[in-house]
């Protein structure tokens, strides 16, 4: 898995919007997303998150991809059926995944077997990892990736200390 500080490795992968490149994205900040599958409960949830959040990413200059291993038709039929209007990157192959270290041993029911590792990462203008979301919770996610992007908005919303007031000793 990659961490904090390292390079991203080069890529390019198709998408419901035409081809994305890391290289087209140096100098500005992104998010990229791994997501299992399009259009199970999960990743619906997930995406149609970052979807609402997308004018706030966009406020900020920070385009958000999502990347699976199904293919661009699967990315086009997600998008319409969901509104996402965000670029679903076809990872076909998993190498994308792979190089990221988000791709790895799963298990449901009791079975193994390889799959995506629902993780984010922030990359930063120079092409570094900035942050790592590991083992993401599809609900309330993109609300978190958006509150590190803007601490403002983390002020804003967390509870404000009360204040102790001193309680006078009255005298008779």
């Amino acid at each position: 898995m990659l961490k904090v500080g390292d390079p991203i490795p080069d890529f390019e992968l198709p998408s419901q919007e035409g081809i994305v490149r890391s290289a087209d994205l140096r100098g500005k900040r992104f998010v990229l997303y791994f997501y299992p599958a399009d259009d199970t409960p999960g990743c619906t949830k997930e995406a149609c998150s970052f979807r609402d959040r997308l004018p706030d990413f966009q406020a900020l200059g920070v385009p958000v991809f999502g990347v699976s291993p199904q293919d661009v038709s699967s990315k086009q039929r997600f998008a319409q059926k969901h509104g996402l209007t965000f670029p679903l990157l076809a990872d076909v192959d998993h190498k994308v995944a792979e190089a990221f270290g988000a791709w790895g041993e799963k298990s449901m029911y009791g079975k193994k077997y390889m799959g995506i590792l629902r993780t984010t990462f922030l990359i930063g203008p120079d092409g570094r990892v900035e942050h790592v979301w590991e083992k993401v919770k599809p609900e309330g996610h993109a609300e978190e990736v958006y509150r590190r992007l803007n601490p403002a908005a983390q002020q804003a919303d967390s509870p404000k200390p009360k204040s102790v007031a001193k309680k006078k000793a009255s005298k008779s």
